[in-house]
């Protein structure tokens, strides 16, 4: 997300650094510039003509006109500006309450909602919450229901059954009712979606939730839907009283609009992000955090959060101990390492975190192509035991089988053994006194811009 934005935003941040002086007219210049780059991402007109203003008011004072480095306080401006208009601290569901705490998710057809309740019900067990039901509402999509049952029994989530010949008022009733009498944490009903805002879907919602009186009434918005998402964000708000706002697939919108919206537009906080497909794509949002990413400044927090919480400590430290002892790096050790990128969301999940990417060359970060972690694992799979134990017996035959066998050529095969040869240096450098500081030594030159 944020990738067309992030990257006119970086151009203006590189304008602004080389400004000895703070004039009316390069300020005019520069806000144009930041004008159409927050509209060309689907931001609300309304939101844009107010962070504009902010934006100028602050810079024309006293503080930016007589620093030193001007520019670098109008990136300052911005930075907070951006936070502010995506709420300035990260908000979370109110669940300190009696139990079982109602969460009612209400949104649009297709906006990946059953999908949600199902993730946002696996974090919520992460976070220690020991009994999690799900009950789904919507008779009009046979599917939902079943696709709910099975996601939640996927994820040790307790599922209460509903039919589609059932009222949804009466299916939320009988859920609070059972959640109760087994004394469950937290209850997530998955209402029903449309594909647009009716009078007939908002009476139904009305009802459930004045029949339920959920803690948290969160609304799931596609980020790919951009204004008319959050148009439709403003509907629900008024007749249910949203508390927070979960946005999906913002691993395939690269304008990002809605999520700079719908904060300002209703009022209400974003919660979570969904980054992906899988369950475990789900991650709080931090409005300091996202406005870091979109001027290419990197998310680091974020970064060592995820590579905490998704890498296997285990095998990491199994690792650094076999290369302690001198038993060197293999490719069965690299396919480990390529494995837990993978589960961190691939190369292109981690590299809008990574701090200079803004200032990557035009093309330069589709080099980062998460199709070469599946062709090298390819590669790998191809090889025989004793070649993965022992790269160095790997000879011209043996890499035309290994090329063949994974459907590449030879040349992908000798660039692999490369790199695997220069991961092997770099471990040997990590293994001895500095760890990971003569790591970065051994890498030197080799980082995109920004990176070092």
């Amino acid at each position: 997300m944020f990738e067309n934005l992030t990257g006119r935003l970086s151009q203006v941040v590189k304008q602004l650094k080389g400004q000895a002086r703070i004039t009316e007219e390069n300020l005019s210049l520069t806000l144009r510039e930041v004008r159409m780059a927050l509209l060309e991402a689907d931001v609300a007109l309304p939101v844009v003509k107010e962070f504009i203003e902010h934006v100028r008011e602050r810079a024309l004072g006293q503080d930016v006109m007589t620093s030193l480095t001007p520019g670098q306080a109008i990136i300052k401006i911005v930075h907070d500006e951006l936070i502010t208009m995506m709420g300035d601290d990260n908000s979370t569901l109110n669940i300190n309450q009696q139990p079982p705490v109602i969460i009612l998710v209400a949104g649009l057809q297709g906006a990946g909602k059953t999908t949600t309740v199902a993730k946002l019900g696996a974090w919520l067990k992460g976070q220690g919450k020991k009994s999690i039901m799900t009950v789904s509402c919507d008779v009009y999509r046979p599917a939902a229901i079943k696709q709910l049952e099975v996601l939640s029994g996927e994820n040790g989530l307790d599922f209460y059954p509903s039919e589609s010949n059932q009222e949804p008022v009466k299916i939320a009733q009988d859920a609070v009712a059972e959640a109760r009498k087994r004394f469950m944490d937290i209850l997530l009903i998955d209402s029903a979606g449309r594909l647009h805002v009716d009078d007939e879907m908002m009476q139904e919602i009305s009802t459930i939730h004045q029949t339920v009186n959920p803690a948290n009434t969160i609304f799931v918005i596609d980020s790919m839907m951009g204004q008319d998402a959050v148009n439709a964000a403003t509907s629900f708000n008024e007749a249910l009283a949203l508390t927070g706002v979960i946005l999906t697939k913002t691993d395939g919108d690269a304008r990002g609009g809605a999520a700079l919206s719908v904060r300002q537009v209703t009022g209400k906080p974003i919660l979570f992000m969904g980054t992906g497909e899988k369950i475990s794509d789900l991650t709080e949002f931090y409005p300091d955090r996202v406005a870091s990413r979109i001027l290419g400044m990197g998310d680091m927090l974020s970064l060592i959060e995820e590579v905490q919480k998704k890498t296997d400590v285990d095998k990491s430290r199994k690792l650094e101990k076999k290369i302690k002892k001198g038993k060197g790096f293999d490719m069965e050790d690299l396919r480990e390492q390529l494995l837990q990128m993978k589960n961190m969301g691939g190369l292109s999940g981690l590299m809008d975190k990574l701090p200079g990417m803004g200032n990557m060359p035009a093309g330069g970060a589709s080099q980062f192509d998460d199709k070469q972690i599946d062709r090298m694992e390819a590669i790998i799979n191809s090889m025989t035991i004793k070649e993965r134990k022992f790269p160095a017996v790997i000879n011209g035959s043996r890499k035309k089988r290994i090329a063949s066998g994974s459907g590449n050529q030879i040349q992908d095969v000798n660039r692999l053994l490369k790199q695997h040869k220069m991961m092997q240096k770099m471990m040997k450098k990590m293994s001895k006194k500095g760890g990971v500081a003569n790591l970065m030594r051994g890498m030197g030159g080799k980082m995109p811009p920004g990176f070092h």
